[in-house]
């Protein structure tokens, strides 16, 4: 008989995430005007965030993943980059380079030499570089998706050692990140409940590339739907 194991698994908690983003999405590009779209979607990237530290603790081959997610990074970004006509970077982008900063922090824990600690303190400086620096230098709209709090709010993460410490840094990080986007990021709060629900399962499903493939699937089906909507003066 099998043990019933409640509240919710990593898959099903990326579920949740996707739908909040689509809503998130579907509102800021379809209707604008309708504030509740983004007060949902302001629910998905702190669970995105989550699992995303919970799948760099589990992964096997980092190297690998790092180089897959900035395969998908890249292709996502000249899909991101057609559809909205911006140099604004996607999701993937952003957790690129969460995945940089974990793998080096946790290197340099791990080895505890000199020049891994080196590497790591750069790998932070150049993320440093990259969401403040570079976006004044580039223009044309230019920035990484969240900024830098977004991007270490996966690495805050990642650091707690048990469930209850990762949820609470992941609501400091929240509490940081809000200021810098806009008092509607404040609603990401709602979403700390929800993963309380976490039961640290995977679950059944194997969804490890679902999230790479839907992103960039789904912006493309937006931005016809959008020109459509457009053509018919019903937008």
């Amino acid at each position: 008989m099998r043990k019933l194991i409640l509240g919710l698994s990593g898959n099903q908690l990326k579920i949740l995430a996707v739908i909040f983003m689509t809503i998130d999405h579907i509102g800021l590009h379809l209707f604008p005007g309708i504030q509740i779209f983004r007060i949902i979607g302001r629910l998905s990237f702190p669970i995105f965030a989550f699992t995303f530290a919970e799948g760099c603790k589990y992964t096997k081959n980092r190297t690998r993943h790092f180089l897959v997610l900035c395969l998908f990074a890249v292709l996502c970004q000249a899909v991101y980059t057609y559809a909205m006509n911006s140099l604004y970077q996607n999701i993937l982008v952003t957790l690129a380079l969460s995945a940089l900063v974990i793998y080096a922090f946790d290197f340099a824990k791990k080895t505890r030499n000199f020049l891994s600690y080196v590497l790591a303190i750069a790998v932070l400086i150049s993320v440093f570089f990259i969401c403040f620096i570079l976006p004044a230098s580039v223009g044309r709209g230019f920035a990484i998706d969240y900024g830098f709090y977004g991007v270490m709010l996966p690495v805050l993460c990642y650091l707690g050692k048990t469930k209850q410490e990762k949820i609470l840094l992941l609501s400091m990080g929240l509490l940081l990140l809000a200021p810098n986007i806009g008092t509607i990021q404040l609603f990401s709060l709602i979403s700390v409940p929800i993963i309380a629900l976490y039961n640290e399962t995977r679950g059944k499903w194997r969804m490890k590339n679902f999230f790479y493939i839907y992103y960039p699937l789904h912006l493309v089906v937006i931005h016809f739907l959008r020109i459509f909507l457009n053509n018919q003066n019903i937008l």
